[in-house]
């Protein structure tokens, strides 16, 4: 009865004019910012934060928050349309996204990726309802050698996400932890591998790979080809925009694990909604009986990964509102918002502001009615971005992934390393070197690395901390087997023993 009576008191408070009509500015703000390729909503609610020193704490907060989620349902729409990521969980969209917009079906899958991240948001909005204390208290339980497990075990997936080499997913995967090195030692405050360049002294910037390598490769490998896959706007109809009933069937599995895993990755502090898409994405091709229709178009390749972006986005406010602990970059930035307006994020929150904590998460699920209402009518209007000629929408394009990358640290050095990452996945995709991993490499990379020192800290260097704890040896041991099922000899093993058993049953 408490949690109704809160919940009450929530939607009490975000239903007033004022607070409706902020949260419908931040929703339709971040849904602009996310269609646009190369602005993402950590640039957006960097560059809005100074705007709600001027309001109070609850709508201020209820505006960040929904540029935060509003970008999330938008960034699917350049991955979709043009295969450019508006932020860098889209990346992995772009991934069976394109592919259906070059097949003509770019309408549903804009309509598939818009109910996934209703979906997706909608259960962990729920789960901050009515689970919210016991699920900090869950996230908090974990020891720094469990989080090292799960890393590991995203690491080994990752490796997973393309169709081609084993070998070379694994490579892109040590590649980016090798960039993630690069920086100052959180340990020790030394320089590693910057060779005297002041400008990546905090490491490389995760906006700069994204947009390089998903981005302005994307451009380069276009500009190389004479014909450009179009989608005839005319024929995009209100109609053509229903799935079938063979996309809804494997939509709606897909959108509910998606949903699951996106809401357990995104409240486990230091995580964020780029994990959750990985590694949901990963997590529906291995349970699929056909993974070779994955990276051509699958449904359940954009219901997945969308549904876990948004569904992560929502779950990442646990830890920050009850624990005072960011799950990323951008939940950092809103943390510096409720500090500077004398918020003080944490366990006693819910006691001592409850209008603003219950009045946050009511506006999460009016946000989200907003987004669906904006998002399906508007379908075919991104559809017609399909329509521009391609030697006119580059340049454009070009325009808005530098002003993205340069407004996040107002740096013209993060410009050019965009441009070089840009080369390098150009080469890569010459070569059949898979860019996702990478990508998760380098977000994992500083992360895995600092539990693992932790973990070595507090067992006093004793390696047995990994295997002793219950949580760390289930996802090493599911490391292992993902590991094993993934060398070719294996496989081919295991389907030889397969083949066996429907033999033996069949002489039966």
């Amino acid at each position: 009865m408490e949690t109704i009576h809160n919940l009450g008191l929530g939607f009490e408070a975000a239903l007033s004019a004022e607070n409706l009509l902020f949260c419908l500015l931040g929703v339709s703000l971040g849904t602009f910012v996310g269609v646009l390729p190369g602005i993402g909503a950590l640039a957006t609610i960097s560059m809005c934060l100074p705007l709600t020193f001027y309001l109070d704490p609850v709508p201020g907060m209820i505006m960040l928050a929904g540029i935060f989620y509003g970008a999330q349902y938008g960034s699917s729409t350049a991955s979709i349309l043009l295969n450019l990521p508006g932020s860098a969980p889209a990346a992995i969209t772009c991934l069976d996204g394109y592919p259906m917009a070059q097949q003509g079906r770019a309408g549903v899958a804009l309509f598939l990726t818009t109910i996934a991240s209703f979906v997706g948001g909608s259960f962990s909005i729920m789960l901050m309802i009515g689970f919210a204390p016991v699920l900090a208290d869950f996230a908090i339980s974990f020891s720094s050698a469990d989080y090292f497990s799960i890393m590991v075990l995203a690491l080994v997936a990752a490796s997973t996400l393309s169709n081609g080499s084993f070998i070379k997913g694994i490579a892109m995967v040590a590649a980016g932890l090798v960039l993630g090195l690069v920086g100052t030692d959180i340990s020790s405050g030394v320089p590693r591998y910057t060779f005297g360049i002041i400008d990546i002294s905090d490491g490389i910037s995760l906006v700069a790979v994204a947009m390089g390598l998903f981005g302005v490769a994307e451009i380069l490998n276009n500009l190389m080809q004479d014909e450009h896959a179009v989608v005839d706007a005319r024929s995009i109809t209100f109609k053509s925009l229903v799935p079938t009933r063979q996309d809804m069937r494997e939509f709606w599995p897909a959108a509910g694990r998606g949903s699951v895993i996106g809401a357990i990755v995104g409240m486990l502090p230091g995580t964020g909604p780029t994990i959750a898409t990985f590694m949901s994405y990963s997590a529906e091709k291995r349970l699929s009986r056909n993974p070779g229709k994955f990276g051509k178009g699958a449904i359940e390749g954009i219901s997945s990964p969308e549904a876990a972006n948004n569904s992560s986005v929502q779950a990442a406010f646990i830890p920050t509102l009850t624990l005072g602990i960011p799950g990323d970059a951008i939940m950092a930035v809103i943390l510096g918002g409720m500090l500077i307006h004398g918020i003080a994020p944490g366990p006693q929150l819910i006691a001592n502001d409850p209008v603003l904590f219950w009045g946050v998460i009511a506006s999460f699920w009016i946000g989200n009615v907003f987004l669906l209402i904006l998002n399906i009518p508007l379908i075919g209007i991104w559809v017609r971005l399909l329509t521009v000629p391609y030697h006119l929408l580059y340049p454009g394009m070009l325009f808005f992934i530098c002003i993205g990358v340069y407004s996040v640290n107002n740096s013209t050095f993060d410009v050019m390393l965009t441009l070089i990452f840009g080369l390098i996945g150009f080469g890569m995709m010459r070569f059949g070197f898979p860019a996702a991993p990478l990508l998760l490499g380098f977000v994992l990379g500083p992360l895995i690395e600092e539990n693992f020192r932790r973990a070595l800290v507090l067992s006093r260097g004793n390696l047995d901390v990994f295997v002793s704890r219950p949580v760390s040896a289930t996802f090493l041991g599911l490391t292992l087997l993902v590991l094993l099922a993934s060398i070719p000899q294996v496989r081919g093993l295991f389907g030889l023993i397969a083949k066996g058993r429907k033999g033996q049953a069949v002489n039966e």
